[in-house]
């Protein structure tokens, strides 16, 4: 079975954008006769695409490195598009670290338009991967089809790996072995924090399992988006939902909302869930007329400007989620 990430128009297009803005990045260097070489400042330049990255970066790194957030607080992370001076970063930083799924599809594009000697870190790599997946009730995509005459069997990864702890910790040690292999002098230090954060990744891992071993119920329904299958999976949990985590759709049908309402009046479940930035309508409506309430769980793919101003990390939000699931599951 070959399995690929599958493309829809939005993604080409991003491409197309990447590429023309790339084009013309390289072409204004030239005319100017230098490159925009960073300050060398003795530290470790690293750009993550997205905030769990570039909080298990920022804690790996710690006063060695500099860790830019290339998505900006708010965005929403699917719709992204990298803006001249976020190519020019990735071009120039000593590490990128990206996720590597559909949503930043845009960075083979800009790794090869231009030489670039730093390194680069997929997420993805870095842990077994499952597959994004349609369970009873959810609106399918418009269009979506497992089957290809020329590809074979088509298979969409679920990119959002980070939501299992287990992973969170796996690729914050990952960072810390990369930047002591690019920074040897270094390298003890940066694997010192690694393991000291991944450390604390493994605390909120065992407070899930020992939450969920006396939990009331392990049947989640969200009506928005089911970003968290990683998290799901990990502590053995039923979900149903609205939409597929990478969906593009904010409107479900008749038949999704009537199934996730009478779920959620049959099993007695007493919390509709939404995620960060939703306008968490679809929740609503169904909480109202199911008698049951709504609450957020946070995904961690990306922040506000106030949380981010306020020194948030993974492991916080996700505290966060520990403390809602301990109130309303």
């Amino acid at each position: 079975m070959k399995i690929i990430l599958k493309f829809e128009g939005g993604l080409i297009l991003k491409r197309w954008i990447a590429a023309l803005l790339c084009g013309l990045l390289v072409l204004g260097l030239t005319a100017c006769g230098q490159s925009a070489e960073q300050e060398d400042d003795g530290k470790l330049h690293i750009v993550a695409t997205i905030f769990p990255a570039y909080d298990f970066a920022r804690a790996a790194g710690g006063d060695d490195a500099d860790v830019t957030l290339l998505l900006p607080p708010g965005a929403e992370s699917h719709s992204y598009e990298p803006t001249p001076a976020d190519i020019l970063a990735v071009q120039e930083c000593d590490l990128f670290i990206y996720l590597g799924g559909e949503s930043d599809a845009w960075v083979d594009t800009i790794l090869d338009s231009a030489e670039r000697t730093g390194a680069t870190l997929r997420m993805v790599d870095c842990v077994e991967l499952l597959e994004e997946e349609t369970v009873e009730g959810m609106q399918e995509e418009p269009g979506h089809d497992h089957e290809d005459h020329d590809l074979g069997e088509v298979k969409e990864i679920d990119e959002h790996v980070w939501t299992s702890p287990v992973n969170a910790a796996a690729i914050t040690r990952t960072i810390g072995d990369t930047l002591a292999e690019l920074d040897p002098a270094r390298g003890e230090a940066y694997q010192e924090r690694a393991e000291a954060y991944a450390g604390e990744i493994d605390q909120l891992d065992q407070d899930f399992r020992d939450f969920f071993a006396t939990a009331p119920r392990k049947t989640i329904v969200f009506g928005d988006r089911f970003p968290i299958r990683y998290f799901a999976e990990e502590y053995d949990l039923d979900y149903y939902a609205a939409f597929p985590g990478c969906s593009t759709q904010t409107e479900p049908s008749a038949a999704t909302i009537a199934f996730l309402t009478e779920k959620v009046e049959t099993e007695q479940i007493p919390t509709v869930w939404y995620i960060e930035f939703s306008n968490h309508l679809v929740a609503d409506s169904i909480a109202e007329a199911a008698g049951a309430k709504t609450a957020l769980f946070h995904s961690c793919h990306n922040i506000s400007q106030d949380d981010l101003d306020a020194g948030a990390t993974y492991v916080s939000l996700m505290q966060g989620n520990l403390e809602r699931l301990r109130e309303n599951l």
